[in-house]
């Protein structure tokens, strides 16, 4: 697997993670805005992680991971968990 590839995903991801709980840290709640900008965190979250799973399982399988694209958000939050 690209360590890089996989070091960067993860750099984004941390980001993600320490700004969903700079949202959630405010304790009068969030504002319109700040709702707006949770669910974008939520969404980006989850597509990172996918693109995360799936490059490590073309590694795991031979492939390169480096092909392994993010998917659109409505594929990716159509998932039944």
């Amino acid at each position: 697997m690209s360590d890089t590839g996989e070091k960067d995903i993860m750099t984004t991801i941390r980001g993600l993670i320490d700004e969903e709980h700079t949202l959630r840290s405010d304790p009068e709640g969030l504002d319109d805005e700040e709702r707006r900008r949770m669910q974008e965190v939520e969404v980006a979250l989850d597509q990172c992680w996918d693109l995360l799973r799936r490059r490590r399982a073309r590694a795991e399988y031979g492939q390169d991971p480096d092909d392994t694209r993010s998917r659109p958000a409505s594929e990716v939050e159509g998932y039944r968990q």
